[in-house]
């Protein structure tokens, strides 16, 4: 899940928390007096008096002239320059008054109420922010323990989106302070940093000491309602703060935006794109509507709203210099999730690590887009970021911004698990870095862990918000644990009750491999043909129809050579439908896919089928190369078993039998309900003529699945082989009939069968009725 980075108000209140000399409150710890100061030049007395006693008659424009023209005879009377910097802040011209006290500390460099003031005008303009801090820093320098400085300074910080800054200043003020002014921005900070739950005890805080929750503040608060998983009453504060708003001012886009942020993490997506439908084409929604696109694209699965909100960003970004830290976090976030604009990313992070050079989480960013991008190898990258990351940063706000990006990383990278178990243990709040973690002990088959992770994952806010994400691994754990029927039946649970497209999809790839495997292909085509009915413009479920169409022998080579060509003209320049790996895997290996296969092993790096592809063809010409590639793959990553499957075919594909009966052997010593392990070791001793053998392994198989086919056809393949064809036609009749009752058609079972019966015929001299025309 993705959270704004930074918080900008509108425009600061009209008081600060730290005052000015018009208003008479404390400053830096003294009385400041509406009251001519000490004389610091040579000027006319009775005419500075005079323009101090026109401000307190409220007679700013007089006053204001009365001033200037004292500075016209004598520009560097400090306090005739104090008196104009008042009086323009009375009169609203607060960029003349920022100017003002920006010269009176070009005479005075200690002034403090210049330093307080500029500390205060910071809020008002995103561009003045960094005066503020600076200014701030220097009155912290003479006045360290002043509270309304540091918490002023922590305001801006945040404001800038420069999130470790500010909470480490609020770190020392809020134990000494219960000021509502304070503590509202500081609840808010906390909140947008990603601590939402500090965030609301800080804002149970602010409440309790008299503070009201409205404008802005609603809008954090209800970030953090969001974050712990009450999104109903977040919505209905949201709800009941645009009401009382006027249309279309700056406050209205604001909750306009928020509310649909939150509609859409509660998967009301139409309520959310209703809300945002008045600020498309307005210059001065552009962050906000970008902000809200991403979320409902983020929480859809639907990219092109993401596409549209990287638009906007890219808008938000030509606007000049001057864009806060936070804003420019927000927009790499953004361009990250999407393969396209990646590379801009890449530069952007660049850039914004120039700035933070000590910010570690800038430089993962940086490493896992030039990775994603092609410009840093996987090897390369995995070292890098086992070298820079030993230990997790002290800086808190950093490592909540590691497990960020790494929770985006898809798929996970099992040779870098350590850091997520780093982070994991240091208690970060990013909860989907629990379901990366389950799914890295399932690329490693240790199951038991995966779901502990998962119902780790369950028990945080956001996971119990998103249960079909669940339900998708765990069928796949399922799946590889043998559990066909279990696998099945959550994927099925899925396509009848999951809205989401991306959920939808992959529910169906999951069913159809189980159809696949099971060899219930008329089932998988059915499966495709229901969804292609309903949604006939999804190429997905047309390229996952070829793809069974193909394996049962509907199509040839050529015709699914050209739909997969199809697929790839039609996809220019947008995501590959995740159908098309099927596709080319399920294709014989072939040097002319050689690009493809590279191609979308650079968006799946871990597809074990996308990997056998590329080896295969690589065998072919150099087989010591494949062999020697898939052994350092498995060296950095020793715990995918995936892997050894891929350096099994591998080797048996350039005769190095034994290798592979070892590679299975192992595999079955670790995993003994490893049903593809049973499968790949009784096939490799088919391939060898080890009849009795395979005949013992696939009766293994076929112990922890009755149903599978793979393992029935094989047997009777065995039995005809060995000159038994009568036994392996009644095998294959009454497997036939079995999956015909259950209206199943297996067209290669029919031709196994076809092949028996003639090969029986022509023994006996006759010729079948098939071949007499």
């Amino acid at each position: 899940m993705k959270r704004s980075d930074a918080f900008t108000p509108v425009r600061a209140r009209q008081f600060g928390i730290l005052g000015l000399a018009i208003l008479g409150v404390m400053m830096a710890g003294a009385p400041v007096l509406l009251a001519a100061p000490a004389v610091y030049a040579q000027a006319s007395q009775g005419d500075i008096t005079r323009g101090y006693t026109l401000l307190r008659q409220g007679r700013v424009d007089a006053a204001i002239t009365n001033f200037e023209r004292i500075l016209r005879q004598n520009p560097n009377n400090l306090e005739a320059l104090q008196g104009l910097g008042i009086a323009y802040r009375r009169a609203g011209r607060d960029a003349d008054a920022l100017a003002i006290y920006q010269q009176i500390l070009g005479i005075d460099a200690d002034n403090q109420l210049a330093l307080s003031t500029l500390g205060y005008l910071g809020e008002f303009r995103a561009e003045w922010q960094p005066i503020g801090i600076q200014a701030l820093t220097r009155l912290l320098q003479i006045t360290p323990d002043s509270i309304e400085a540091r918490a002023q300074r922590a305001k801006l910080y945040f404001y800038q989106g420069l999130f470790s800054e500010s909470l480490a200043d609020y770190g020392v003020v809020l134990p000494r302070t219960a000021a509502p002014d304070i503590l509202r921005p500081a609840a808010e900070a906390y909140t947008f940093s990603g601590d939402y739950v500090t965030g609301l005890s800080l804002f149970e805080r602010y409440r309790s000491n008299g503070g009201v929750i409205e404008g802005d503040t609603a809008i954090a608060y209800a970030q953090a309602l969001q974050d712990s998983g009450q999104l109903t009453q977040a919505a209905q504060i949201l709800d009941q703060e645009l009401r009382g708003i006027a249309e279309f001012s700056t406050q209205n886009i604001r909750l306009r935006g928020a509310l649909a942020s939150t509609y859409a993490a509660s998967r009301q997506f139409q309520p959310a794109l209703d809300l945002l439908q008045p600020l498309r084409g307005r210059l001065d929604s552009r962050l906000t509507l970008a902000r809200a696109l991403n979320a409902i694209g983020d929480y859809s699965g639907q990219t092109a709203y993401n596409q549209e909100a990287a638009a906007l960003y890219q808008e938000v970004l030509a606007t000049g210099p001057g864009l806060t830290v936070g804003t420019q976090r927000e927009a790499i976030s953004a361009l990250s999730a999407l393969p396209n604009q990646r590379a801009l990313a890449l530069q952007l992070t660049q850039q914004l690590a120039q700035m933070l050079p000590n910010d570690s989480s800038l430089t993962l960013q940086q490493q896992v887009l030039a990775y994603q991008t092609g410009t840093l190898s996987r090897a390369n990258f995995i070292q890098q970021v086992r070298t820079t990351f030993p230990n997790l940063p002290a800086d808190p706000v950093q490592t909540r911004n590691i497990a960020q990006i790494l929770s985006r990383l898809d798929p996970p990278l099992a040779e870098i698990f350590p850091l997520y178990q780093s982070l994991l243990a240091a208690g970060t709040t990013d909860a989907f870095l629990n379901f990366r973690v389950a799914q890295i002990y399932t690329q490693q088959g240790q199951y038991a862990n995966a779901r502990s992770a998962l119902s780790a994952y369950m028990a945080t806010p956001v996971g119990s918000q998103d249960p079909a994400t669940i339900q998708l691994l765990l069928a796949e754990v399922d799946r590889r644990e043998g559990n066909l029927a279990a696998s099945a039946q959550r994927y099925q649970t899925l396509l009848s009750t999951a809205q989401l497209p991306s959920v939808r999809n992959a529910a169906v790839q999951g069913l159809a491999t189980i159809y696949r495997n099971q060899g219930l292909w008329s089932d998988a085509i059915a499966l495709y043909d229901r969804l292609i009915a309903e949604n006939p413009q999804d190429l997905s479920y047309q390229l996952g129809r070829a793809t069974v169409a193909y394996q049962v022998g509907e199509i040839t080579d050529d015709q699914a050579e050209a739909i997969l060509q199809q697929i790839l003209r039609q996809s220019t320049g947008g995501p590959l439908p995740a159908e098309l790996v099927t596709l080319a895997t399920a294709l014989p290996p072939s040097p002319s896919r050689v690009d493809l296969y590279q191609q979308l092993l650079a968006i799946e790096p871990s597809n074990p089928q996308l990997q056998l592809r590329s080896l295969q063809v690589l065998a072919e010409s150099n087989p010591r190369q494949a062999q020697a590639q898939i052994s350092q793959l498995i060296a950095q990553n020793p715990n995918a078993v995936d892997l050894y499957f891929v350096q099994g075919e591998i080797a048996q594909q350039v005769g190095d039998y034994e290798l592979a009966r070892q590679i299975y052997t192992g595999l079955l010593q670790q995993q003994p309900n490893s049903l593809d392990a049973w499968l790949a070791l009784a096939g490799l001793e088919f391939q060898q003529g080890n009849y009795a053998q395979a005949n013992t392994l696939y009766q293994s198989a076929l112990s922890l699945d009755i149903e599978n086919s793979t393992a029935r056809t094989s047997l009777a393949a065995l039995n005809a082989v060995q000159g038994r064809p009568l036994e392996a036609l009644e095998q294959l009749q009454a497997w036939q009939q079995v999956m015909l009752a259950q209206g199943n058609v297996n067209s290669q079972m029919a031709e196994q069968i076809q092949q028996i019966q003639e090969g029986l015929l022509q023994q006996r001299g006759i010729q079948p009725y098939w071949e007499r025309f």
